[in-house]
């Protein structure tokens, strides 16, 4: 199979899935053409995963479909923007149909869910690898950022964490118990949290998603806004299917170290938190407070390192 059939076969459908009306000319050109409306800016992120090192080899190709685009809207999530579009740009060992069309099935089922049309991309030959570009709009300024957590303010992470990290060990499984089930869900379908990015600009004073495990993209926020933590590790939203698999003290470690859950970590000035719909503020959990000292307190036990690096172990 050619290129060009492969991309008319099963990545053109994918495109007009959005109904955003941002995107101007999609793919079939040499640039697609997107509109950003007026008193918006243009917010885009780009993720590349390996096989080997961002998802097993062999990985479903179903799964990959759904996560990989959902690894990268996870991004803008983080930064409250309205999803518009994607690219792709996907490297392949062959062109199998056996795997392209359960791929481009959950690739098709994503970009549904979060409203994202694919814009573009190119194919290529070589070692699996997949590089997405999304691309969303927020109202000028209205951006969360890195930046601008205040000592004062309540550190909040949505959902629950450690579950993702927890699946690891489950990846194989033929029989799955329930609780198995569980996390292996929360690994192969992660759903980012862009209703509640959105609804948080204007509230929250930082934001981040957490890819690399609470306490390193923690650190981000910290790093980045000039301040620090205290961390309350009993008020942690640890997944419960992880701690009846892993007992208490392996799933503190997970929802505090493990990558992958996507969930968001923000911090609020306490007097905008209380004024949050009750929605919004269901969807998260208080595990802490932002401080002006540096560093991060509050976590007992030294089995605790940090976050996944990419070209390091912790």
């Amino acid at each position: 199979m050619g290129e060009f059939e492969l991309i008319r076969r099963y990545f053109s459908p994918l495109a007009g899935q959005s109904r955003a009306g941002s995107l101007v000319l999609g793919p079939g050109d040499d640039c697609a053409i997107e509109r950003v409306a007026s008193g918006h800016e243009l917010v885009f992120s780009v993720d590349t995963l390996v096989e080997g090192v961002h998802f097993p080899a062999g990985y479903d190709p179903e799964h990959l479909g759904w996560r990989s685009l959902a690894v990268a809207a996870s991004d803008l999530a983080a930064m409250g923007a309205q999803p518009v579009c994607f690219t792709l740009a996907l490297t392949l060992p062959e062109a199998s149909p056996e795997w392209l069309d359960p791929f481009s099935r959950g690739l098709s089922r994503a970009s549904r869910a979060f409203g994202l049309e694919l814009a573009g991309g190119d194919t290529t030959r070589g070692p699996l690898t997949l590089s997405l570009q999304v691309h969303g709009e927020v109202p000028s300024g209205a951006a969360l950022l890195r930046t601008g957590a205040e000592a004062g303010d309540f550190l909040c992470v949505s959902g629950t964490l450690g579950a993702a990290g927890a699946a690891l060990d489950y990846l194989d499984s033929v029989s799955p118990s329930e609780d198995e089930r569980a996390v292996l869900e929360r690994y192969h379908a992660p759903v980012p949290r862009l209703d509640l990015g959105i609804a948080l600009r204007g509230v929250a004073s930082a934001a981040i998603d957490i890819s690399d495990g609470l306490l390193a993209d923690l650190g981000h926020i910290l790093e980045a806004s000039g301040v620090g933590a205290e961390l309350d590790c009993q008020a942690m939203p640890v997944s419960s299917a992880v701690t009846r698999l892993k007992g208490p003290a392996e799933a503190l470690r997970l929802a505090l170290e493990a990558g992958d859950d996507y969930e968001l970590c923000v911090a609020i000035p306490p007097d905008l938190w209380k004024g949050l719909p009750e929605a919004v503020r269901t969807q998260l959990s208080i595990v802490g407070k932002v401080v002006s000292e540096s560093g991060i307190t509050g976590i007992e036990g030294s089995q605790v390192a940090g976050g996944y690096d990419h070209f390091g172990s912790k």
